[in-house]
């Protein structure tokens, strides 16, 4: 089949322009190529050209001046540096897959000291470095800031999104290429976004009967191994195929996901509910304090008048509780509930996110909630 690669790829490209599905997704959508990634980069660069809203006299700041002066013939002793117009900032950056020398990519940059803002600054050359300690990529130039920050004599203060942080778009030279296995390897691995055994199943089993050969195989449920062309100036457009095959993917899992923070509850296509009785109520306890004020006076009487002083006044504790309590609302489950009768029965009570919280809760613990209860 791999000797007859290149001559059926024509034939092959031009029956997948036929074949669509509505509900099947793509392989490019649900699958990435082992080895083919992108890689981290960091590196650690001086700002200058700042409004003075720099690190100031912090030691780090003076001593990376120093020794980025020294680099030119330069000897200043620390004493004689200001650093307000300089800050001390991290680099970041991807790198992404097959990009080669000479390339341009967008770096991040982010203060480390006490810089009050970029706004305005030059990055100086700056090397990234991977996870291995090499140096892939230069970065230098101005910084876009899309925040800013004011200050008054009065110490008062306006801070409008994040002025520390700042881009350079295509502000990084990439300078060593990462080597990746697709021109070597034997074997393909593509690799699914969400591992599901099912899905990789009908991954192989769409690849094998698309191409017409048993050239998938299944490794795990995240993983699918497909057998590359052997010359390796076949592999973009065998792998141009491969991605454009349509499978349906499987059923996901049941699953409600609760976000504790925002209140936000999802509920997957699949949950289903046992039979189950569920009474949901509210108390409200509502106390008020309404002391009750009495004003005294202190009469003194002698031979020829009576005089009333004024005294402390009296104070009597008056205190009002009333309690509300809602009717208890019941509602049952019946066997083979479905997520549009699971959210139109909750819905009629007028549950608020953390009572729907609490009612899933005591449903997963009571045995009835078939579905797995994540909170994130």
């Amino acid at each position: 089949m791999r000797s007859l690669f290149s001559v059926s790829t024509a034939i092959i490209m031009l029956t997948m322009s036929f074949a669509s599905s509505v509900s099947a997704d793509r392989l490019k959508d649900l699958t990435s190529v082992a080895g083919v990634r992108p890689n981290q980069l960091v590196g650690y660069g001086m700002v200058v050209g700042l409004n003075g809203t720099g690190d100031g006299n912090t030691a780090l700041t003076l001593q990376t001046i120093q020794s980025i002066v020294s680099q030119f013939g330069q000897s200043t002793p620390i004493s004689g540096i200001k650093g307000k117009n300089a800050a001390t900032v991290m680099v970041t950056a991807n790198l992404s897959p097959f990009l080669k020398p000479g390339q341009s990519i967008d770096v991040t940059v982010s203060t480390l000291g006490e810089a009050k803002s970029l706004r305005g600054g030059t990055l100086l050359m700056t090397p990234l470095l991977g996870a291995d300690g090499q140096t892939y990529a230069i970065a230098q130039g101005n910084l876009l800031v899309g925040g800013f920050g004011v200050q008054g004599n009065d110490a008062s203060s306006l801070t409008v999104n994040v002025p520390t942080v700042g881009r350079i778009p295509q502000g990084g030279m990439v300078e060593r290429v990462v080597d990746t296995p697709f021109l070597t390897t034997e074997h393909m691995v593509l690799n699914l976004n969400q591992a599901d055994f099912s899905t990789a199943y009908r991954v192989a089993e769409s690849i094998n009967e698309f191409l017409g050969e048993p050239m998938a195989t299944p490794l795990d449920a995240a993983s699918i191994r497909v057998d590359a062309p052997a010359d390796p100036s076949q592999r973009v457009a065998f792998m141009s195929i491969l991605e454009n095959i349509e499978v349906d993917p499987a059923r996901p899992a049941a699953k409600v996901v609760v976000n504790s923070r925002t209140g936000t509850i999802v509920i997957g296509g699949d949950v289903r509910v046992t039979p189950a009785a569920v009474t949901h109520g509210s108390l409200t306890v509502k106390v008020d304090e309404n002391p009750i004020v009495t004003p005294v006076q202190n009469v003194i009487a002698n031979q020829n008048q009576v005089i009333a002083a004024p005294a402390g006044a009296v104070v009597e504790p008056n205190t009002d509780i009333a309690v509300e309590q809602d009717p208890a609302k019941a509602f049952v489950f019946d066997p083979g509930v479905e997520l549009s009768d699971l959210v139109d029965s909750i819905n009629a009570v007028g549950t608020t996110p953390a009572d729907l919280v609490a009612i899933l809760e005591a449903l997963r613990e009571a045995g009835a909630l078939r579905a797995e209860l994540v909170v994130i």
